[in-house]
C-alpha cells in the first residue's frame, strides 16, 4: 500500500504540474512598447495569444487600481463601468467579502480553463496518442520477431474447464465496457484535431453526442464489472513467491520451452489484474465526480494530505493548492481520469494481444471457458495439477494425464 500511496502522490502532482506549471520554470516574455496605445493590449498582444504564446501582462496585471476610489454604491446598475475592477477580480487582488463560506465562494473570476483547455489539447492528446501508438508498434515488432506463441506439445485431444460461465461474463462485461468508454473517450478527446477537418462539425456532432450518450451509460457496466471480477477473482491474484520464477524469465514468452510454472493466474496476469483493479477504481471514482458535477469534491482533500506528507518538496514544488472552486475540482478530474484511462488502455492493448492473435489457445479460457490439457500444462501447470488433484480426491473424471 505505501507503494501505490507514493505511485499515486507522483501522479497527482505530475497532474497538477503540468496544468499549473511552477511559475519558476516559465521563460518571461520580452517586454513590449506599449507607449502607442497608451499602456494598453496591442494587436502583437493578441496575435501572440492566439499563436499560444507567452504574453507579458503585467501592464494588466498591476494597473488595477485603487479599490477605494471610483467606489460609487449609489449609482444605479451599469451605471459605472470600471475596467481596474474587472482586472482586479480577474487577477485575484480585489477585496471581496462573501456570506458564504464554502471553498473558493470569494473568487469571482476563475480562469484556470484556459490552462486545463491546453494542457487537455497539447501533452494530454499528444503523450497520449503516442503512448496508445507505441504500444501497437511494440506489439506488432514483438510478433514479427517471436511468432505466435504455440502449444508445443501440440493441441491434445483433451479439455479443462478454465472459467464458469458466470466468470466469462463479468469479464466480457467489464471487457466490452471498457473497449465502449476506451472509443467514446478517445472521440471525444481527438475531435477537435482529427476528427472535426475530417468529417466536418455536423457530423462529428451527431456522433459525439451519442459517444456522450453511451459514455455516461455504459460506465455503471463498467464498474459492475469491476466488481465482479475483483470479488470472483481477487483471491487467485494474491502475490505467490513462484511469480518471481516467472517473471524473471518473462513467462516464457521470449524462448520455447521455458515455461515457469503457475496457478490459475500466472504473474503476468497478476499484474494485468491489479493493475484494472487500481486503474478502474480511479476511472470510476473520477468519473463519478464527472457524471455528478460538484458534488464529489477529490483534489483539494488529497492535496492537503499530500503537503501535510511534504510531496510536493520530493520534485521541489511549492505545496499544492488545498482551497479549490468547483470549476477546478471538475478540471483536476477530467485531466485525472484522462490520464488513468489512457495507461489502462495502454495495459488493455497488450492483454487483449496476447489473449487472442498472440498465443495458441488463450482465447479458448474466455470463449467457451474450455481450454487444451497440453496448453494448460505449459502455461498453468500449478493450476492443472490442483484440479486433478480435487477431481481424484472426489472420485469425478480428471483430464487425462
Amino acid at each position: 500500500m505505501t507503494l501505490l500511496r507514493l505511485i499515486f502522490s507522483c501522479l497527482f502532482i505530475a497532474l497538477f504540474a503540468s496544468v499549473h506549471p511552477v511559475s519558476a520554470q516559465e521563460t518571461a516574455p520580452e517586454p513590449v512598447d506599449r507607449s502607442a496605445t497608451g499602456g494598453a493590449q496591442t494587436l502583437e498582444d493578441i496575435l501572440a495569444r492566439q499563436r499560444g504564446e507567452a504574453v507579458d501582462d503585467t501592464f494588466r496585471r498591476e494597473n488595477t487600481g485603487n479599490p477605494l476610489e471610483n467606489n460609487n454604491l449609489s449609482a444605479p446598475l451599469g451605471g459605472v463601468s470600471d475596467p481596474e475592477i474587472w482586472r482586479a477580480l480577474r487577477y485575484g487582488t480585489a477585496d471581496v467579502s462573501s456570506t458564504s463560506q464554502t471553498p473558493g465562494s470569494t473568487l469571482l473570476v476563475q480562469d484556470g480553463g484556459m490552462a486545463w483547455l491546453k494542457w487537455r489539447q497539447g501533452p494530454l492528446l499528444t503523450y497520449g496518442g503516442y503512448a496508445l501508438l507505441i504500444m501497437l508498434g511494440l506489439l506488432v515488432l514483438f510478433y514479427l520477431l517471436r511468432g505466435k506463441i504455440m502449444i508445443e506439445a501440440g493441441p491434445s485431444d483433451t479439455r479443462i474447464e478454465r472459467f464458469k460461465p458466470v466468470e466469462r461474463f463479468g469479464h466480457w462485461l467489464l471487457a466490452g465496457s471498457f473497449i465502449l468508454l476506451g472509443l467514446t473517450g478517445l472521440i471525444t478527446l481527438f475531435g477537435r484535431k482529427g476528427l472535426i477537418p475530417w468529417m466536418g462539425h455536423d457530423t462529428y456532432a451527431t456522433i459525439a453526442l451519442a459517444g456522450k450518450w453511451i459514455h455516461n451509460n455504459v460506465a455503471w457496466a463498467f464498474m459492475l464489472g469491476l466488481i465482479m471480477v475483483f470479488v470472483m477473482w481477487v483471491a487467485r491474484n494474491i502475490p505467490h513467491r513462484r511469480d518471481l520464477v516467472w517473471i524473471i524469465k518473462a513467462g516464457g514468452l521470449l524462448s520455447k520451452h521455458s515455461h515457469p510454472p503457475a496457478g490459475k493466474f500466472n504473474a503476468g496476469q497478476k499484474l494485468i489484474f491489479w493493475g484494472t483493479i487500481v486503474l478502474g477504481a480511479s476511472i470510476s471514482v473520477s468519473g463519478l465526480a464527472l457524471l455528478f458535477p460538484f458534488e464529489i469534491p477529490m483534489f483539494a482533500k488529497t492535496f492537503g494530505i499530500l503537503n501535510s506528507l511534504g510531496a510536493p518538496g520530493w520534485v521541489g514544488m511549492a505545496p499544492l493548492p488545498e482551497v479549490l472552486t468547483p470549476h477546478q475540482e471538475m478540471q483536476f478530474a477530467q485531466g485525472w481520469h484522462a490520464i488513468m484511462a489512457f495507461a489502462m488502455m495502454v495495459m488493455i492493448i497488450a492483454h487483449i494481444y496476447i489473449g487472442s492473435v498472440g498465443m495458441e489457445g488463450a482465447f479458448d479460457a474466455m470463449g467457451d471457458g474450455q481450454v487444451d490439457l497440453n496448453w494448460a500444462k505449459e502455461h498453468h501447470s500449478v493450476w492443472v495439477e490442483e484440479v486433478q488433484s480435487k477431481a481424484s480426491r472426489s472420485g469425478a473424471s480428471t483430464p487425462a494425464e
